[in-house]
């Protein structure tokens, strides 16, 4: 059986590089994997998303709407976003951060209120908390994706992969402990 991880945010929040690090994980253990992604002008805070779908067969990249199991979202706009492409009871991880976009940053548009509640209503289970937050905590923002790839992991059953040594092969060396805890913290968010 195919499963489908959808992860969006804004250019800069390290999306790509959680679902790269996610797909080499996932390959490395023996699932056929796809991953795609979108770029809507990435570099300038514009949308990101990569679809990561894995299983034993996996004939396409795309994740169709409807048929997520999961979506992680680096910013909350952005799950509220992608919502419709949830199947009904899938998951929702949604990191409690606001950056607002370019037509709310010049006035154009107002960035919505109740951005929580709102994904609480549509999703089947959501799991919301501020990951830039604890990523601080460690001692940098940067660290946001990878507790958000912790998320991923705990919540799909994923622990027996060597998470470790794919950051230590994926980051610069002297990120990798920050991100070895980072990836720690993610996992022990979704415990709860």
């Amino acid at each position: 059986m195919t499963k489908n991880v959808l992860l969006t945010g804004v250019g800069g929040q390290g999306t790509i590089l959680a679902a790269k690090m996610l797909t080499i994980g996932l390959m490395e253990h023996g699932y056929d994997v796809k991953m795609s992604e979108i770029h809507g002008m990435s570099q300038r805070g514009g949308d990101v998303i990569s679809q990561v779908r894995y299983g034993e067969r996996v004939l396409s990249p795309i994740i169709e709407k409807g048929s997520a199991d999961m979506i992680v979202a680096f910013e909350k706009m952005e799950a509220l976003r992608t919502l419709p492409y949830l199947r009904p009871e899938g998951t929702v991880v949604v990191n409690d951060y606001e950056i607002p976009s370019m037509t709310v940053s010049t006035g154009l548009e107002k960035y919505a209120k109740d951005v929580i509640e709102e994904i609480q209503k549509a999703a089947n289970k959501v799991f919301a908390f501020d990951a830039t937050k604890m990523a601080r905590e460690l001692g940098n923002s940067k660290a946001t994706n990878v507790i958000l790839l912790g998320t991923i992991i705990k919540i799909m059953g994923l622990e027996d992969i060597d998470w470790e040594l794919i950051i230590r092969n994926n980051v610069k060396e002297k990120f990798i402990d920050l991100n070895i805890e980072a990836l720690k913290v993610g996992m022990d968010a979704v415990n709860k």
